[in-house]
């Protein structure tokens, strides 16, 4: 299968959409290789609180993990910007439990049973105070819960360019106040932590861009929507942080 680098314009799901991507997480879903035919898979919802529900035997375990939504949305008010907030906040504290099951175990370990995704590592940002678990993919569902990583770039702390993408209203809030020369880290599920440097920062049009997947060293590349304060999400403009290994 040819790698296509056109980059489309995307929705609320996500900060980029390559066309690869959408035919990677399609052919996943229908369980077929990358580049064969599919058909078009229906909405699979990874949330504790989506429709899908939990297993009756599993329901008891996050009725407290209920409780905590509804107060939080009780108190940002109704609407559908306070359901994304609570949802990143508490989505974090699952995906925190895992990230440390994960480097306790050596294996992926998912936040809840039903999940699509699982930690692959974790960011963070000591000057913005700014700590969070990343994820594997960057499809609008996973995103919804935390960081995600781009499936065809490197993994985050290893050599190579790792590209993450998250929202610029919740978990990449924080690079609006990211400047050149401030450091970032990546702790991996062995425990190292990889330091980087920030080094530049862009506004590009998402039907432009091109990022490298190779890197002759270990390069953290973050991708969110622009600007920060946007009315309306699904813009094509996208900050860009591209940070090198100190």
């Amino acid at each position: 299968m040819s790698v296509r680098t056109h980059w489309a314009p995307a929705d609320r799901g996500g900060s980029f959409g390559w066309n690869t991507l959408r035919d990677l997480a399609r052919a996943e879903c229908e369980g077929a290789a990358p580049g064969t035919e599919f058909r078009a898979c229906g909405p699979a919802e990874s949330s504790p609180l989506g429709r899908r529900g939990a297993p009756r035997s599993l329901r008891p375990r996050y009725v407290r993990l209920i409780v905590v939504v509804l107060s939080a949305v009780g108190t940002w008010g109704i609407g559908g910007a306070a359901y994304i907030h609570a949802k990143a906040a508490v989505g974090q504290w699952l995906l925190e439990r895992a990230w440390q099951q994960t480097r306790l175990t050596g294996a992926p370990v998912k936040p809840w049973p039903w999940a699509d995704t699982y930690p692959v590592g974790r960011l963070i940002a000591p000057t913005q105070h700014v700590a969070m678990v990343v994820l594997a993919g960057a499809s609008g569902r996973t995103l919804a819960w935390g960081p995600g990583h781009l499936d065809d770039s490197a993994l985050p702390g290893s050599a190579g360019n790792s590209v993450l993408s998250a929202h610029r209203d919740t978990h990449f809030a924080f690079l609006r106040e990211l400047e050149r020369g401030d450091t970032l880290i990546v702790e991996t599920a062995d425990g190292t932590r990889r330091h980087y440097r920030v080094r530049a920062m862009q506004i590009a049009d998402a039907r432009d861009i091109r990022i490298p997947r190779d890197s002759e060293r270990s390069r953290l590349t973050l991708v969110t929507c622009y600007p920060f304060d946007a009315v309306r999400p699904g813009g094509p403009l996208r900050y860009i942080v591209v940070a090198d290994a100190a």
